[in-house]
C-alpha cells in the first residue's frame, strides 16, 4: 500500500463504522498502528480506550498486535493473526453483538452524557444536528471536522 494511507496528519483513519471480520472499531485501529509505525498517526492514539474495546473482547496483546502489523501485513492476515491469537475465541454471534452495542453505543452516565452535550454545543455543529447520539457519530463528526469538513 502506499505510504501516504498511513498519514494520519492528512486525513482520518477508517470510520469505527468499518468492520473487519465483522469487528467494528478493528480496521480504524490497524491505520493509526500503522500510522504511528510511519511516525504520522498525528492526534490518533493506537491502543486508546475505543481499540482497547477489540484487544479487551479478543484477548490480544496490543503489543504482540503492533508487531504483527509492523510488519506490513494485510489487513486480512492481520485478522488471521488476531483470531488464531486471541485468548478468548469469539463465535460469530458474539462477534456480531460486540458489534452492534459498539456501534449503537451512547453515553449512559451522567458525566458521559454531559461531555457529548459540551461537546455537541462546543462544535461548528452545535444545536443544528441532532442526530449526533452515539459515540461513533462523534467520531465520524470530529474525523470530518478536523479535515475541513464542514456540518
Amino acid at each position: 500500500m502506499p505510504h501516504d494511507l498511513y498519514d494520519l496528519t492528512q486525513h482520518p483513519p477508517r470510520s469505527p463504522r468499518v468492520r473487519l471480520g465483522g469487528l467494528v472499531i478493528l480496521p480504524r485501529m490497524i491505520d493509526k498502528a500503522r500510522a504511528t509505525k510511519a511516525g504520522k498517526n498525528g492526534e490518533y492514539t493506537y491502543a486508546c480506550s475505543l481499540d482497547r474495546n477489540v484487544l479487551d473482547f479478543l484477548g490480544v496483546d496490543a503489543d504482540a498486535l503492533k508487531a504483527q502489523i509492523d510488519k506490513g501485513l494485510g489487513d486480512g492476515e492481520i485478522l488471521t493473526w488476531m483470531l488464531a491469537n486471541a485468548k478468548h475465541a469469539r463465535l460469530p454471534q458474539e462477534i456480531a453483538a460486540f458489534s452492534a452495542f459498539h456501534e449503537q453505543r451512547a453515553p449512559s452516565a451522567p458525566g458521559g452524557r454531559a461531555k457529548l452535550s459540551e461537546y455537541q454545543s462546543s462544535t461548528p455543529a452545535g444545536a443544528k444536528r441532532d442526530d449526533i447520539s452515539t459515540w461513533f457519530d462523534v467520531l465520524d463528526l470530529d474525523d470530518h471536522q478536523s479535515f475541513g469538513g464542514k456540518v
